[in-house]
């Protein structure tokens, strides 16, 4: 597929960008310059928008293609536009979900290479996270200078694999027979990649050097008087910035189309807040007059945290946000009927108003959709006053998303000083913004939290992180923590079951419910229909 795709420069031409600020990497690809961020005669003052979605369905509602569609539909009607996309996790792709490279019409490519490999961000992020885990126990076993408690080491190892057997394991095994050191037989365990607190603080930053402050305040544990110690006391910011030198820098390809698209880092929105990185964003701002960013999973999860999250710490201000709906998402929400789902759509436009941004809706034509269902989810669009715009990206690429990007144009033109906002103010204890999250964004009435989620929130506060933004871990198929309550339900309580800190990153984690940081492959995985044809082209990725 990559012969009928433009080459670099030519990307490179339409946003205007010299050859001094890309580094190239094949012939279809590149790494951008951090010089960009800085350039005066690049500031061409784009608009933001946010790409979510109503409640998925395990197999999803197609939010990628119709981001990457979006940007093409600008493009064909004349618009400078740009899309930034996270990068896929390689969980997914031999999982359940596959990969996340948009699909038929409307794809970025290399969309094989960026499924897998691609620039090797992820084995950077991934390595860097491990060194510090050796760092740890290399620290433990040669004397333990900082005084770490090996019972309060709170830094696991990483992975970008779904591996269940790796949830929880013993490190430094020691016989009984043998000399006993800090940390032998210690527990510990390994999460996803995309759960990474390197992976976060990767997609926050702003600068190398932002880069390095915020690696040096990882909180891996406690000593044993119980204060807090760093990836900084340790000695290890410098080894994780040479790993990470490459990663900090944003990916440069294009669609199927040949529109650019900016491709970097990949937070999961369940487990992580769920987006592209900053810099990729305030790159595309200043490349482009439109910039389509989309937000993991639903309104509730990516979209939220962007705004509670990223937008505070960036300073970058959405202007739209368009809401991806399928009819099937709808009627699966309805537990079979297309109408009790509505409830479901009706929150999801509520979420992204709360905020006070404009929406439209993107309805997703998939090939079973009957006309019936198409009317009747048009006809509740326009009863409760949201714009709205049929897509049909996969099949028809730009084209079939030209409707949806003249929509877009004419609802941001309509709001031209949009004043966002947020879930809580940025003085709320921990509590109360975990608070107003379940009862604003979630539709909870009540929050519980075991004594560990107590304890931890006590420590933190303690340690002076008590008034951190939070980002609460949570089921994406429902608008509860529990995945198997459909619609827009009430009368629930959020339970809470533990609070990680991610102090580089600048927040802390919730986990609701049974979520975990390293998921599971599926009886039957994707990996097993994934292989190679004789002429060494990839198969079965998508």
């Amino acid at each position: 597929m990559t012969k009928h795709l433009l080459p670099i420069e030519a990307i490179a031409a339409k946003l205007d960008l010299p050859e001094a600020l890309y580094e190239r990497r094949s012939a279809i690809s590149a790494k951008l310059s951090l010089d960009l961020l800085d350039d005066p005669a690049l500031n061409r003052q784009g608009k933001l928008i946010l790409v979510t979605a109503t409640t998925p369905t395990v197999s999803g509602e197609g939010k990628t293609v119709t981001s990457i569609g979006l940007v093409q539909g600008l493009e064909k009607i004349g618009k400078r536009a740009i899309i930034t996309s996270r990068e896929p996790s390689l969980g997914p792709v031999f999982g359940m979900k596959g990969g996340a490279a948009g699909g038929g019409r409307s794809q970025v490519e290399p969309a094989d290479k960026i499924n897998l490999h691609f620039h090797g961000d992820f084995h950077a992020i991934t390595s860097a996270h491990n060194l510090l885990s050796a760092l740890i126990d290399s620290h433990l076993f040669h004397g333990n200078e900082l005084n770490l408690d090996p019972a309060a080491i709170t830094w696991p190892r990483a992975l970008d694999m779904n591996d269940r057997a790796l949830r929880s394991i013993t490190v430094s095994v020691t016989p009984a027979d043998k000399r006993q050191r800090d940390g032998s037989n210690r527990s510990s365990g390994f999460l996803i990649t995309a759960a990474s607190e390197i992976m976060a603080i990767l997609s926050l930053t702003e600068s190398r050097e932002d880069l390095r402050a915020r690696l040096a305040r990882i909180v891996i544990g406690a000593d044993r008087s119980g204060e807090p110690v760093t990836a900084g006391d340790l000695g290890a910011t410098g080894p994780m910035m040479a790993l990470l030198a490459e990663a900090v820098q944003p990916n440069l390809v294009q669609t199927t189309e040949g529109t650019p698209a900016l491709v970097h880092c990949g937070p999961f929105a369940n487990i992580a807040h769920g987006t592209s990185s900053v810099i990729s964003q305030k790159m595309g701002l200043k490349l482009a007059d439109y910039v389509v960013n989309e937000t993991g999973f639903a309104s509730d999860l990516g979209f939220a945290k962007y705004m509670d999250l990223v937008m505070p710490s960036s300073g970058i201000r959405p202007a739209l946000a368009v809401l991806v709906t399928t009819a099937q998402s709808v009627r699966n929400q309805g537990e079979g009927s297309l109408v009790s789902g509505f409830a479901n759509l009706a929150k999801h436009i509520a979420i992204v108003r709360g905020f006070r941004l404009p929406v439209v809706v993107a309805i997703n034509r998939f090939p079973q959709d009957t006309e019936e269902d198409l009317a009747a989810l048009k006809e509740f669009c326009e009863a409760n006053g949201a714009s709205f715009a049929l897509s049909e990206a996969f099949a028809k690429g730009g084209e079939g998303a030209a409707d949806l990007a003249r929509k877009v144009v004419e609802v941001l033109e309509a709001n031209p000083h949009v004043e966002p906002s947020t879930t809580y103010q940025s003085s709320d204890s921990a509590r109360e913004k975990i608070a107003s999250v379940a009862r604003n964004i979630y539709g909870a009435d009540a929050v519980e939290f075991t004594p560990q989620a107590e304890e931890n929130l006590a420590r933190f506060a303690r340690w002076g992180f008590g008034e951190l933004p939070v980002c609460i871990a949570k089921t994406q198929y429902s608008l509860s923590d529990n995945p198997k309550l459909m619609g827009a339900p009430t009368g629930w309580t959020l339970h809470i079951t533990d609070v990680a800190l991610s102090a580089g990153a600048g927040f802390l984690v919730v986990i609701s419910g049974a979520m975990m940081l390293m998921p599971g492959l599926p009886k039957t995985s994707r990996a097993l229909a994934i292989d190679v044809d004789a002429n060494g082209e990839i198969t079965g990725m998508s």
